[in-house]
């Protein structure tokens, strides 16, 4: 039997959420991180996470929940570890995005729902992720960008998943670095 997650914040996730809300006039501004936080350390935003947001920030659960439904970022299901998501609007379209998360499905061996055969791995089409100079891009895990997407590349990122291995920060091959030194 599985072990069932314990839902409350440690006393360090508390004052990280307390710095959030003294940011802000209001506490209910500091939902995002929250959810943020919540979504690192159990995986996926259960109703029982979000519960615990919503009574950290004294919250409606209505409300936490409706941030939550909002945005893709946050996922309101379990997954796995590793998302690809592949940008697909119209630079990464006509640069080669579709082709590569067609890729990224065959390479991973992916379900109607783009979950990897071992479960480690999902990917999804992305809307415009804002790097249209360095197209096709990928966002991986709602974190790191890999630009100028190529089938050896997509090889080498599923790989480095596969061993749990941290994604660069930047991603850009050195063949094009020069093109951002002054």
């Amino acid at each position: 039997m599985a072990d069932t997650p314990v839902f409350e914040f440690s006393p360090a996730e508390i004052q990280e959420i307390q710095r959030h809300v003294a940011k802000y006039p209001e506490s209910r501004s500091a939902v995002m991180p929250a959810l943020w936080l919540a979504q690192e350390k159990f995986g996926w935003l259960s109703p029982e996470a979000m519960q615990l947001v919503a009574t950290t920030l004294d919250l409606p659960y209505s409300h936490v929940y409706g941030v939550a439904s909002f945005y893709t970022m946050y996922f309101k299901e379990k997954v796995p570890k590793h998302l690809i998501e592949v940008c697909t609007c119209f630079t990464c379209s006509v640069t080669g995005g579709p082709e590569m998360l067609d890729y990224v499905k065959e390479k991973i061996g992916a379900d109607a729902k783009g979950i990897g055969k071992d479960g480690k791995i999902w990917c999804r089409a992305a809307e415009c992720l804002g790097a249209c100079d360095t197209a096709p891009v990928a966002q991986i895990t709602n974190r790191r960008y890999v630009h100028n997407l190529t089938e050896e590349a997509v090889d080498e990122l599923i790989e480095r998943l596969n061993k749990d291995e941290e994604i660069p920060f930047s991603s850009i091959p050195l063949k094009n670095q020069a093109n951002f030194e002054s």
